[in-house]
């Protein structure tokens, strides 16, 4: 849940703090106020959910010695600058170290709230990116992300942690939606280099003139730096690599052999061609292609997942649930084996859409899994499996999903789940056992 934005009022004058405080007050702002800049600072940290409001003529640390202050302490939080009429040249050098924008008194209160309104957009969206690069770095969290009990999801989290530790350069395979770029977050953040910059780019879509500028530069003055620049010392992330020119190509295993061994900057190179009958080698220049493939990571498709196809639509449709404040749709047997057998070309991206249909369909009360799955893949019959599994692997998939969504409904409760499912206490205590069901994570 989005944490509330407040606006933090700094004025030595008792009457317009309270005055622009009611103002904003009544316009739904959550609000606090601060006689000085002094007091002011106590408070505001780097992580302060919200934005300043600040008189610039101030007695002790006056407004600009105030704004560096908060400048430095985060350089994204914006700072609203009130000035009277003689003080606009200050107000303007304010801008320039970094103030978000000023108000001339006497100034127009609907004014101030449209001011404060973009302000405090722009800070959740930079909380926001924090929150997630915060939670990218954070090698626990991101591979609680790669969730899955199928052999192929176990030992792929073996090969992030083994290649991750590594220094070496790698290559992600693999076919489009099965979640490839949280993969190569998850490189970063189990490695060395987990507290370093984390750059991606994108290689497809682009004039190579363009790109060349983009990666390696020279860039217009006072623009952003090459990416290769931006990255140093941490990791390069070049999605779509199968689309960078044979040029460009040679320039990038250039700049890669330049940085000696261990390399200061990794590169992680991401091939979607697996799905169109091609393989990245056929598109890169062999040297480059086996500088980056001496580590790869294949990711598999979802098709090949089996269980962990049913674990993932069952969680996708209970956060959208959550969000749309409905009931989670329940999945009968039919359609649990329908979505084991669908052949899935949109791997997880597409399994995420299906979930989120299937649950404003329940909210309606209208329609089925089996119609979302049926019009997604109309010329596939949802009787045939596309990879042959034996029955005995269907009907253990579903009775492990249905057990995990009765644990869930009756929150870990033993006696309503062997209600509900009628099953003695030792048959569901065997069942959660051979299926890795534990009642405390329900709980």
């Amino acid at each position: 849940m989005a944490q509330a934005m407040k606006i933090a009022i700094v004025d030595d004058e008792q009457d317009m703090r309270q005055s622009i405080s009611q103002w904003l007050s009544l316009s739904g702002f959550e609000t606090e106020t601060y006689p000085s800049a002094e007091d002011a600072l106590k408070v505001i940290g780097q992580d302060y959910p919200g934005v300043i409001i600040s008189d610039i003529k101030m007695p002790g640390i006056d407004g600009m010695g105030f704004l560096k202050k908060l400048m430095s302490i985060d350089s994204s939080l914006p700072v609203i600058m009130i000035t009277g009429h003689g003080d606009v040249p200050m107000a303007v050098e304010a801008m320039r170290v970094g103030a978000f924008d000023f108000l001339e008194k006497p100034f127009n209160p609907d004014q101030l709230t449209s001011l404060a309104k973009k302000a405090t957009h722009k800070r959740r969206l930079a909380m926001d990116a924090r929150a997630l690069r915060r939670e990218l770095s954070d090698g626990s969290t991101i591979m609680k992300k790669l969730i899955g009990a199928s052999p192929v999801m176990s030992r792929l989290r073996e090969d992030i942690l083994d290649i991750g530790q590594s220094e070496g350069h790698v290559l992600i395979e693999g076919e489009t939606g099965t979640g490839k770029t949280l993969v190569a977050h998850a490189l970063h953040a189990v490695g060395a280099k987990a507290g370093k910059k984390f750059v991606v780019a994108t290689c497809a879509g682009q004039d190579e003139d363009d790109l060349t500028r983009r990666l390696f530069g020279p860039m217009e003055e006072g623009g952003p730096q090459p990416l290769v620049e931006e990255a140093r010392g941490g990791t390069l992330v070049l999605e779509d690599i199968e689309a960078l020119p044979m040029g460009l190509q040679a320039r990038l295993l250039t700049w890669m052999n330049d940085q000696g061994t261990p390399a200061e900057t990794r590169v992680v190179a991401i091939c979607n061609l697996q799905e169109q009958g091609k393989t990245c080698e056929d598109c890169l220049r062999p040297d480059l292609f086996y500088r980056l493939a001496a580590m790869k990571i294949t990711l598999p498709p979802l098709r090949q997942r089996g269980e962990d196809i049913l674990m993932l639509f069952t969680g996708f449709a209970d956060q959208f649930a959550d969000e749309y404040g409905c009931a989670a749709p329940t999945v009968s047997a039919q359609e649990a084996a329908q979505l084991l057998q669908a052949p899935w070309p949109g791997n997880i991206r597409q399994l995420i859409n299906i979930a989120e249909r299937a649950v404003l369909q329940s909210r309606r009360g209208t329609g089925t899994i089996s119609s979302l799955l049926m019009s997604d893949h109309d010329e596939v019959q949802p009787v045939m499996t596309t990879e042959g599994k034996p029955l005995k692997e269907y009907v253990e998939a579903f009775e492990r999903m249905l057990i995990d969504n009765t644990m869930r409904r009756h929150k870990g409760s033993i006696v309503g789940v062997m209600d509900e499912l009628c099953l003695p206490r030792r048959t569901l205590n065997e069942k959660m056992a051979k299926y890795g069901l534990q009642r405390s994570d329900y709980l």
